[in-house]
């Protein structure tokens, strides 16, 4: 059974940075794709960023481009997100998912298991 669990979430000034941590059971973690994907109030889940399995190239949002970093540690089952410059606008329940292929993606069809989220409040 895969597990995700996320941690980092928190509050935080406009301008600001967090670390938002997503660690994964699993024996064929470092193979497959992870995405972060965020769903603020009234709104639909949408991506963020996506880190693939194989060669760990990083795809992002336009919205978070030059802001957020996303990165994986395979002998942790770790993939960080670090956001940076922080907006009111980021404020969102920011999700972790795996897929089971390597290939990232931004769809949340695409994905297969979800970890329960970690809340993001950015204040102005």
């Amino acid at each position: 059974q895969v597990q995700l669990v996320e941690s980092g979430g928190g509050l935080v000034q406009a301008g600001g940075s967090l670390t938002l941590s997503c660690t994964a059971s699993g024996r064929f973690f470092s193979t497959v794709a992870i995405g972060w994907f965020r769903q603020a109030p009234g709104k639909e889940r949408e991506f963020a960023a996506a880190i693939s399995g194989s060669d760990t190239n990083a795809y992002y949002a336009d919205f978070v481009k030059g802001r957020f970093t996303i990165s994986r540690d395979n002998a942790k089952n770790t993939v960080y997100l670090q956001m940076n410059s922080l907006k009111p606008e980021d404020t969102a329940v920011y999700y972790c998912a795996m897929r089971t292929v390597s290939n990232a993606g931004s769809s949340r069809n695409e994905y297969a298991y979800w970890g329960q989220g970690t809340q993001v409040t950015v204040s102005s």
